[in-house]
């Protein structure tokens, strides 16, 4: 099978509108929580999420495009621009390269939910002023395999055009995704974007009452705990990653800077509950067991799902025991959803990148808000404060509703 190298990278959320601003404040322990500002929440049980304040989509589309795409795609088609210009596949304008074949390069796309905003908003234009009244682009603007439609149209992209709809895992099996395409030879490239865009009204209050939300909007940059014991909920965020994922002969033989190189990855289900992981993280078990089974590698470094709710950072840390062979085998774990808020689909595409930009850089990110230890959440998280180390290898983990599971690991080449 062909080796998948990782030679582009781009990403936006709360803290960055670019990987390099993102990755700086992340390891600085910066938190993008705060009041929400886009909609008003009076009367919400929740009033906080880690928003992306003053995005102009026109950087990225033709303001006449703009309305015919929801926010999720806006963020998607950022973080891509800035992956494919990283990746030196595009000319100055943006186009692929002459060289380039557009029929063997792909688009792996995924997220959570989709146009969420927009769906609410047609919702309430039917209900109000009859279906005549519904936008034309509201469809197209809304469907999530639409992130991958205007991205190829964007870039002239031809090859195998998927999307993944696996709620919180959906970035992550975006990269399987797009990794098993290349190694089974049906595409040279594959550009994987994972985006979520969520914080609208029915979006807030769809997971508060669920209970699944952090209430505590008091002091929102505390707001997001991952493995604490006064941890009461995520926290919902927004953004989008873009990784470009090219056969690794065809990347040397071009010069290409190559990040990292994929070389596990596992997918599983839980089988247990349409919301609540599996007991003791089984599921999360076999995928991270099928990923490093696969890599079959020493791990330096583990990005965790990590989401500040009680039972997934339970039940991650003892599948991560279990996996490792016990506590003290397991590597350094952080999860950065306490600074950019669960960004749903697009959380294992960011964490991914995250995760590589670590390895790249040699330290790791904390895990901000751990001020008070759970003793059965015992590893270490590397608490607070950022950690330089040699990094040569990483996994990042990614947990969704409906027990679907994936891991994803890199290797430094």
């Amino acid at each position: 099978m062909r080796r998948v190298v990782v030679t582009g990278i781009g990403m936006i959320n709360a803290v960055g509108k670019d990987r390099r601003e993102s990755f700086k404040a992340i390891i600085e322990g910066s938190c993008g929580v705060k009041r929400i500002s886009s909609f008003d929440t009076e009367g919400y049980p929740v009033r906080i999420a880690a928003e992306i304040e003053n995005f102009n989509p026109e950087e990225v589309m033709d303001a006449k495009d703009v309305k015919k795409a929801d926010r999720f795609i806006q963020l998607g088609l950022k973080a891509a621009k800035e992956a494919m210009s990283d990746s030196g596949l595009v000319d100055s304008s943006y186009r692929l390269l002459p060289e380039i074949c557009p029929e063997s390069f792909g688009i792996s796309s995924g997220s959570g939910i989709g146009g969420l905003p927009n769906i609410e908003k047609n919702s309430i234009i039917n209900l109000q002023k009859g279906p005549k009244r519904i936008s034309p682009f509201f469809i197209p603007s809304a469907l999530v395999n639409m992130l991958g439609g205007f991205i190829s149209i964007e870039y002239g992209i031809k090859g195998a055009n998927v999307s993944s709809v696996t709620a919180c895992a959906a970035g992550t099996h975006a990269i399987i995704e797009a990794s098993k395409t290349i190694m089974l030879n049906t595409a040279e490239r594959m550009l994987v974007v994972a985006a979520e865009s969520a914080i609208c009204g029915v979006g807030i209050g769809g997971f508060a009452i669920m209970r699944a939300l952090c209430d505590e909007y008091e002091n929102p940059k505390k707001a997001s705990r991952p493995f604490d014991s006064k941890r009461s909920g995520f926290v919902m965020g927004e953004g989008a990653a873009a990784l470009v994922l090219e056969d690794y002969e065809l990347a040397k033989k071009r010069n290409a800077h190559i990040y990292a190189e994929v070389v596990g990855f596992g997918e599983s289900g839980d089988a247990n509950h349409i919301t609540a992981p599996a007991e003791e993280g089984e599921g999360a078990f076999r995928a991270m067991r099928q990923a490093l089974k696969m890599a079959n590698i020493p791990i330096d470094y583990v990005n965790a799902h990590g989401t500040s709710t009680k039972y997934n950072d339970l039940y991650e840390t003892i599948a991560l025991k279990k996996v490792f062979g016990g506590k003290d085998n397991v590597p350094p774990v952080s999860s950065t959803k306490g600074q950019i808020g669960h960004c749903l689909g697009a959380a294992g595409g960011i964490e991914a990148v995250v995760a590589i930009m670590a390895m790249d850089k040699n330290i790791l990110p904390p895990t901000i808000n751990q001020e008070f230890p759970d003793p059965e959440c015992d590893l270490d998280y590397i608490p607070n404060t950022a950690r330089e180390a040699k990094v040569n290898a990483v996994m990042s983990n990614s947990f969704g509703f409906g027990g679907t599971n994936g891991v994803v690991i890199f290797k430094r080449i």
